[in-house]
């Protein structure tokens, strides 16, 4: 009798809790949806003292149309009012947005609805504006921040690239095709690609016009290889420079073998790629 007495108060406790929840909430119909949607105050919110949530951008953005009490406990936690005990077709939450410019200390807050059908399954949503009131919520996401382009060079030695005072494609040495592959991998990885220029370079060896000529061809073989490797060729450009830019002296007291080992580094190619991204 005694255990009787206690359970029929228990259900009278509940039944007032569940009276007192539905008369200052949501009328929800049994799919789900409302036609006035009921908020409480939102200094009120009883289960985190006021305090409200920063919401992971990538959760909130799963819940949608027949995600369950528990998955959308998962995704964003217990709801921040007193909805009350039994047969609950109601959660709200206080949630807080990054705002540069908008809101009190460039934070703007909004309650987020959630309302069920009779299986418990959350079918509508809804957003009220707190701070500022006529904010739009949830806010847009503020823009992903750009790297600011920069200019990254990449040597090759010009002796590793081509056959001796060669500068055709079919001259290429294999493992030149090689490192080319890997940079223009690297390249095509870019976030934003403004130029690709191409810069060949030769030794003093040889009449001006002659080692302008051959770092010309160097050069356009190298972008025109690129390209083909889908690098975009309308941002490629290949430039000769000769023998006017060494990398180092050598002294013409050594002999043919010495003085063109000795100036090897002048040999070269140089990719200067200017964009958002990692070269090297």
């Amino acid at each position: 009798m005694k255990t009787s007495k206690i359970f029929k108060s228990a259900l009278a406790v509940a039944a007032v809790f569940t009276l007192v929840a539905c008369s200052s909430h949501t009328k929800v119909s049994a799919d789900g949806s409302t036609d006035e949607p009921r908020w409480p105050k939102a200094e009120s919110s009883t289960f985190n003292k006021n305090l409200g949530i920063f919401p992971d951008p990538s959760s909130l953005a799963q819940v949608k149309a027949g995600v369950t009490k528990d998955q959308l406990y998962y995704l964003l936690g217990r709801p921040h009012y007193n909805e009350g005990f039994v047969g609950v077709r109601e959660w709200n939450y206080l949630m807080h947005f990054r705002t540069p410019g908008q809101g009190t200390n460039d934070v703007t807050t909004c309650q987020f609805k959630v309302l069920f059908d009779k299986k418990m399954v959350a079918h509508n949503f809804y957003w009220n504006p707190i701070d500022p009131s006529t904010a739009s919520c949830p806010p847009a996401a503020a823009p992903a921040t750009v790297a600011a382009p920069s200019t990254q060079r990449y040597t090759m030695n010009g002796d590793a690239l081509f056959a001796f005072n060669r500068s055709g494609t079919a001259d290429l040495l294999s493992g030149a095709r090689g490192e080319l592959d890997n940079l223009a991998s690297r390249i095509s990885k870019f976030d934003r690609l403004s130029s690709v220029v191409v810069v060949g370079h030769t030794d003093r060896i040889g009449s001006d016009n002659y080692n302008l000529s051959l770092s010309q061809r160097r050069a356009q073989t190298v972008a025109n290889y690129l390209s083909s490797r889908g690098v975009p060729a309308d941002v490629i450009r290949a430039e000769g420079a000769g023998e006017t830019q060494p990398a180092v002296e050598c002294s013409d007291k050594l002999g043919r073998s010495e003085l063109i080992a000795c100036l090897q580094p002048n040999r070269r190619v140089e990719i200067q790629v200017t964009g958002s991204g990692v070269l090297n």
